[in-house]
């Protein structure tokens, strides 16, 4: 059961989404589900259309920023939808912590700072992944002969688009799953025995690990 009071926080990635409500609703709808039922309060709500520009993470997020200011203001706790929301970025997240403002994701209410900040760091790491092995991919194309330039990147470009996509649809295929366990209060090692117990295979066709499952996880 929810009490005290508590600052939400929406974002949706570009002008037209924020302007049909593409994913806004349901954003809005998780969190009130999240809070039924308890002695709470909704003091403010902030919705960010996310344009992408800025090289800080809270450039990017004004809204965000507003939220965490009126959450430490009125000594409320920052609400969100999905923990993606939030945990992309290990320094963010470590300025979040640093703030002291308390903060609870609808889809992970179990999660605490560690499980957030390593959620965080292998989400930067998988972007620095995938950063280097299209440099690799390059250098190997050019020690060939081939040509590179913007073709070249041009190319590599729907190689990784699909890595990433099948990933996340491995991912959406599993988050039934991995919800119910949460919901159950498994810890992460729990899941990862179940799973392989119930003879779930990742998407490498092996069994899981820590680190297999909070890939998956971060991409739920």
């Amino acid at each position: 059961m929810s009490n005290g009071k508590f600052i939400a926080y929406y974002r949706v990635s570009t002008q037209k989404q924020g302007q049909s409500g593409l994913g806004l609703d349901a954003q809005k709808q998780a969190v009130m589900n999240f809070l039924n039922g308890g002695q709470w309060e909704l003091v403010q709500e902030f919705t960010e259309i996310e344009t992408g520009k800025g090289a800080d993470a809270l450039d990017k997020r004004p809204q965000l920023k507003a939220a965490i200011d009126a959450a430490k203001r009125q000594k409320a706790t920052l609400i969100i939808a999905k923990l993606d929301r939030l945990a992309r970025n290990v320094h963010f997240v470590s300025g979040l912590m640093e703030t002291k403002v308390k903060f609870v994701a609808c889809d992970m209410p179990e999660a605490n700072e560690l499980t957030i900040h390593i959620m965080a760091a292998f989400a930067e790491h998988e972007a620095k992944r995938i950063s280097q092995r299209t440099k690799d991919a390059l250098a190997v194309a050019k020690a060939r002969g081939i040509v590179l330039g913007a073709a070249g990147a041009k190319n590599l470009k729907p190689n990784i688009e699909q890595r990433q996509q099948a990933a996340s649809e491995f991912a959406s295929k599993l988050k039934g799953i991995i919800e119910g366990m949460t919901a159950r209060g498994l810890t992460q090692r729990a899941m990862c025995e179940e799973l392989n117990i119930l003879g779930v295979k990742t998407t490498k066709g092996g069994e899981w690990s820590l680190v297999q499952l909070q890939r998956v996880m971060v991409r739920i």
